[in-house]
């Protein structure tokens, strides 16, 4: 399948890349290194993305390049779909992008549906940035310290740092190539994981009050309300990382972030430790991802959901 990837490559002239709402390290690394290397290789790239680029990630090498509006989708031969398991994952425009002529969709999700007939898919690859370096050794490319800085943010982040057990020796190894190429681990943690706002600090504060330990303290959750939201002045993306918070108490083999996004509307954030499954949780409503980190949205008040939850996590058990 990489060849006829590289093959889509080698004859298309304009490319549409995008990903998945609601960004991260993964998303974002992953398209602006495949937009590097496409520019490099003399081929004109877009990045859009429906959603803004989180503050601690506009470091990364052309996260400046990156569009919010949707040029026009007869102007592409080719749209790489990356990191999402479903073509509506990229947001409201999903059904025009889906009318380019041939779509590639690279991801590393066991949940993916299978839309794309010409896709790099693995279930057990750490990231979809790992994904990405196996592409651009086929290709023979030379990846410049731009390159290596967007794909080692992208791997980073989806393993938790290297600790969660999607973290192979082909994952490390990765890591070292990257390294070597001329990314920078200590300055790419530090604008990642230690530049954040003020108003996270305010947001988990608050959002630490709302702790709840159930099953016998196997689950922890935490909600992120709107009204903390405007009282701190934080924004949803000042979110990220809360739902680890949990996980990392000794006993709580399953964390799980509610974050409001209406009043009756509630995004589930899902981590466990070792073999319990939380995709298949997340999958019971309409959402998916992997073992140890996945999520879905549901309707409803917050205490019902969270009974459904725990009910979930029962049945599954």
């Amino acid at each position: 399948m990489i060849k006829d990837i590289i093959a889509a490559i080698n004859k298309g002239e304009n490319f549409l890349i995008t990903s998945h709402i609601k960004l991260d390290g993964d998303a974002l690394g992953s398209e602006l290194a495949l937009y590097l290397t496409l520019i490099e290789s003399g081929k004109k790239a877009v990045v859009y993305n429906e959603d803004q680029t989180p503050g601690h990630y506009s470091f990364l090498p052309a996260a400046e390049k990156i569009l919010h509006e949707l040029p026009d989708v007869n102007d592409f031969d080719v749209a790489f779909i990356l990191d999402c398991s479903e073509i509506e994952r990229v947001g409201d425009k999903a059904k025009e992008i889906a009318k380019i002529k041939k779509i590639i969709n690279i991801d590393h999700h066991i949940s993916n549906n299978g839309f794309s007939p010409l896709k790099l898919w693995d279930g057990q690859a750490s990231s979809t940035g790992e994904l990405m370096f196996r592409l651009f050794k086929q290709m023979n490319i030379s990846m410049t310290p731009e390159i290596c800085t967007n794909l080692y943010a992208a791997i980073l982040t989806d393993t938790g740092g290297f600790r969660y057990a999607s973290t192979s020796k082909d994952t490390l190894w990765v890591a070292g190539n990257l390294v070597e190429g001329g990314a920078n681990p200590q300055w790419i943690s530090e604008n990642i994981y230690e530049s954040d706002a003020p108003a996270k600090i305010f947001l988990l504060k608050k959002t630490l009050e709302t702790i709840s330990l159930d099953m016998e303290n196997q689950v922890g959750s935490l909600v992120v309300t709107k009204k903390a939201l405007a009282e701190t002045g934080a924004t949803y993306e000042h979110t990220e990382g809360f739902v680890d918070i949990l996980r990392s108490v000794k006993g709580i083999s399953i964390s799980v972030l509610y974050t409001q996004l209406d009043d009756n509307l509630y995004k589930l954030s899902l981590r466990s430790k070792g073999k319990v499954n939380v995709e298949k949780i997340a999958k019971m409503f309409g959402g998916g991802g992997h073992v140890n980190a996945a999520a879905c949205r549901i309707q409803g008040e917050i205490e019902t959901i969270k009974r459904d939850i725990l009910k979930a996590v029962r049945e599954t058990r």
